[in-house]
C-alpha cells in the first residue's frame, strides 16, 4: 500500500456550485494574497514582520489563514508592498468579512480549539474527499451511531455535553443538503462496515442510511477491501471554489490536528486518494456490498 510520501498527478475535480465563501476560506484567501504580494517584492517573512512590529511566525500564520486578520496589520503590510488604492480596498474588505463570527458559536463549548478551523474549512469547501478506516465519516453518520462513537471517545463524560456534540455533528451534515450541496467522495475501509458501534439495531440503521445516501448524485462511497488499507491513517482533502485557494489536507491526531496547504505537501495525499480509489470496489458496487453486510451481520429479528 502506498504512503503519503509518494507523488503523482491528482484527479481534477471542478465545478461552480454558486457557494459563497465563509470566514475561514476568506481568511485563507487574504493570506494567499498577502503572501504573493510579499514574494513579488522579494521580502522575507522576517523582514515583513520587522517592518510592522511583529514576529515572522505571525506573518506565517497570517499568510496561512490560521489566525484572525488584524486590520491594522493587514493595512500596514499592504502599504509595505506598495499596493494601489483599489486593490487595498478589496483586500481590506475581504479581511473585514473574514473576521466575522464563525458559524459555530452556539457550539463553542464542545469544539476543541484545534478542530474549529476544520469546521470552517469543511463548511467552505465545495469538494470533500476523505479516507476512513475507523468509523463511518461524521457527515454520513446517523444520530444513534454518532452518539455511540462520541460516548466511546468521551467515556464517562457529561450526558448533556455528549448530546451537544451529537447535535453539532448532525448540524454539520446540512452541507450535504440543497440548495448548494457539497460533493462528498469517501473511500472507507471494509472493516468500518463490520466493526460494531452501539448495538446491532444501530448498525443496521447506519448501513441502511449509507445505502440511501449513496443514491445522491453528490455522494460517492467506495469500499476498500481489507488488504489494501493497512498502514494508511484517516485524512481529508478539501477543495474550494476560488482558484486562488489551495487544497487543504486535514490530518486528525490524538491531541491535535495538522493542516497542509503547500502543493508539495498536498499532492502526495491527492495521489494517495486516487490510488485508494483504484484499489477500492467501484462506487456502483457499494449498494450490493451494504446489502450483503446488512444481511449477514446486522440483520435484526
Amino acid at each position: 500500500m502506498p504512503t503519503p510520501r509518494g507523488s503523482g498527478d491528482s484527479t481534477e475535480i471542478s465545478g461552480d456550485t454558486g457557494q459563497r465563501s465563509g470566514p475561514t476560506a476568506l481568511r485563507m484567501l487574504v493570506g494567499v494574497r498577502l503572501r504573493r504580494l510579499r514574494e513579488a517584492h522579494g521580502i522575507t517573512r522576517g523582514e515583513a514582520g520587522s517592518a510592522i512590529g511583529c514576529s515572522a511566525s505571525k506573518i506565517i500564520n497570517l499568510e496561512g489563514g490560521r489566525i484572525g486578520l488584524p486590520l491594522g496589520d493587514v493595512a500596514d503590510l499592504l502599504s509595505l508592498y506598495g499596493v494601489d488604492e483599489d486593490e487595498r480596498q478589496i483586500v481590506l474588505a475581504l479581511a473585514v468579512q473574514a473576521n466575522a463570527p464563525g458559524r459555530w458559536q452556539d457550539y463553542r463549548d464542545v469544539i476543541p480549539d484545534e478542530f474549529e478551523a476544520f469546521l470552517g474549512l469543511e463548511q467552505d469547501a465545495t469538494v470533500i474527499r476523505t479516507y476512513e478506516d475507523q468509523h463511518v465519516p461524521a457527515l454520513l453518520q446517523t444520530k444513534d451511531y454518532a452518539r455511540a462513537v462520541i460516548e466511546q471517545s468521551h467515556e464517562g463524560g457529561d450526558a448533556e455535553l455528549i448530546e451537544r456534540r451529537v447535535a453539532l455533528r448532525m448540524h454539520r451534515q446540512r452541507l450535504l443538503l440543497p440548495p448548494t450541496p457539497r460533493t462528498l467522495w469517501v473511500v472507507m475501509d471494509e472493516s468500518v462496515l463490520r466493526r460494531q458501534v452501539g448495538d446491532s439495531v444501530t448498525m443496521r440503521a447506519q448501513m441502511e442510511h449509507l445505502h440511501e445516501m449513496v443514491k445522491l448524485p453528490h455522494v460517492t462511497l467506495q469500499v476498500l477491501p481489507f488488504v489494501h488499507g493497512k498502514g494508511v491513517d484517516p485524512f481529508t482533502v478539501l477543495r474550494f471554489a476560488e482558484a486562488d485557494l489551495p487544497d487543504v489536507v486535514h490530518l486528525e491526531q490524538t491531541a491535535d490536528a495538522q493542516y497542509l496547504t503547500r502543493d508539495a505537501d498536498v499532492r502526495p495525499y491527492r495521489h494517495l486518494l486516487n490510488q485508494l480509489s483504484v484499489y477500492a470496489q467501484p462506487a456502483g458496487a457499494t449498494p450490493e456490498i451494504l446489502q450483503q453486510i446488512i444481511g449477514t451481520l446486522w440483520s435484526t429479528p
